[in-house]
């Protein structure tokens, strides 16, 4: 069975997700570019992985749009992207938070519709590998 770990940015959170991922997908919609403060969202999702918290659960957060079942969950003191398991049989993983390799690639783009303009990912734009001097 496959073992993941992952934490927040500042460390406050540690988890491990137990199994495998069913889907992984690149979600366009408006939502996900709030909630990321990005073109789209790095999800992971599984029907049957189980999701232990390590440290920092207390730490843990979760907003959930009013009216919809967009979740998000979070870290309070540094507001990393972490698991969330808030729609019934699902664990959601944001791909980012994990500290080990996933071997599972992106299934699709989703809600393309709302891509931003600025998302292209044929672009000629130049690539870094750091931060450009």
């Amino acid at each position: 069975m496959t073992k993941h770990a992952g934490s927040c940015l500042c460390g406050t959170v540690r988890f491990e997700v137990l199994g495998d991922f069913d889907s992984f997908y690149l979600c366009h919609c408006e939502r996900c570019q709030k909630d990321t403060g990005s073109a789209h969202a790095a999800n992971l999702f599984s029907q049957s992985a189980k999701l232990t918290w390590l440290m920092g659960l207390d730490a843990v957060m979760s907003f959930t749009l009013p009216g919809t079942r967009h979740n998000k969950s979070f870290c309070k003191s540094c507001g990393s992207a972490l698991p969330n398991t808030q729609i019934a049989g699902l664990l959601v993983v944001p791909a980012g938070c994990l500290d080990t390799e996933v071997s599972v690639l992106p299934a699709a783009h989703i809600f393309t519709s709302s891509r931003v303009v600025w998302d292209d990912a044929n672009s000629d734009v130049p690539e870094f590998e750091g931060l450009p001097e």
